[in-house]
């Protein structure tokens, strides 16, 4: 069983919860930016948490089933041809799933039944960006095969999810590089507004910039998911999906894990706090 991309959206990849442990390579983790939707979108299919799925960027994508398929649409919020969001969705062989462009939310995910089935490549069948692991994104004509349907059925049919807050605040702890700041409190106090120039490797941020009392050059450091590196510009980058392993600027503070997720729902444009974790 195959879905065919009838069109593939502003930018759709696949992913799934990445390849880490290959850090030493050089490689990072990548998979799903926003991974409670990811989670949620294999559930409401009865597929494992860890099923390859489509992240859909924006909205725009469109599918034709060639074969019954359960489908599910998580994250954003989005116009659905068919069906509705956080529910699954029942294709009939010819039908078409069309994703409109996302309302609020920047990812979608859309979970098939028996997952996306392309060859793993280090363990995970997610595509890096910055790494060009895995999979292309899907251009128009591809056809995606489907893998053998789970033995259990879903166990819910609906799950309402909370609106995305239109000015999030993102949680962060103390990074390694405080010092090398003249008021690293500035970080706290300031509002920041998401940069059009922004992917899955990083968030950049507009606002004033942070000023530096070291100027020296920084040896690479190892670098984690939500690390805030300020380059000389002074305007942070929040590390996100596909960043690098390491990083020579220095790193103000770093966000909390759990809230990545809405840093994954970040648009161009829109504005965003930090306040620390505890």
């Amino acid at each position: 069983m195959k879905l065919e991309v009838v069109r593939p959206g502003f930018t759709t990849t696949v992913q799934d919860l990445g390849r880490p442990g290959h850090a030493a390579l050089g490689v990072g983790r990548s998979g799903a930016a926003d991974r409670s939707s990811f989670r949620l979108a294999n559930r409401l299919v009865g597929n494992p948490a860890g099923a390859a799925a489509l992240e859909v960027t924006l909205g725009g994508l469109v599918l034709r089933a060639s074969a019954v398929t359960t489908v599910a649409v998580t994250g954003a919020a989005c116009p659905l041809s068919k069906g509705g969001l956080n529910g699954p969705i029942t294709l009939w062989p010819g039908e078409e799933l069309a994703l409109g462009t996302a309302i609020s939310g920047l990812r979608c995910y859309v979970a098939v039944r028996g997952g996306i089935d392309v060859p793993p490549v280090l363990g995970s069948r997610a595509t890096d960006t910055l790494g060009k692991l895995g999979p292309p994104p899907l251009a128009a004509g591809m056809l995606l095969p489907i893998g053998p349907a789970p033995r259990e059925f879903p166990a819910v049919d609906l799950a309402p999810r909370a609106a995305l807050p239109s000015s999030p605040v993102l949680r962060v702890t103390p990074g390694p590089r405080r010092d090398w700041f003249a008021a690293p409190d500035e970080l706290l106090s300031t509002v920041y507004t998401v940069s059009p120039d922004s992917d899955r490797v990083g968030i950049r941020f507009t606002g004033p910039p942070l000023s530096r009392v070291r100027h020296d050059e920084l040896p690479s450091e190892a670098c984690v998911p939500g690390s805030l590196q300020v380059p000389p510009s002074g305007r942070p980058i929040l590390f996100h999906a596909d960043h690098p392993t390491t990083g020579g600027y220095p790193v103000l503070a770093v966000v909390e894990e759990d809230d990545l997720d809405l840093a994954a729902q970040l648009r161009p444009g829109q504005t965003v706090r930090f306040r620390p974790a505890r």
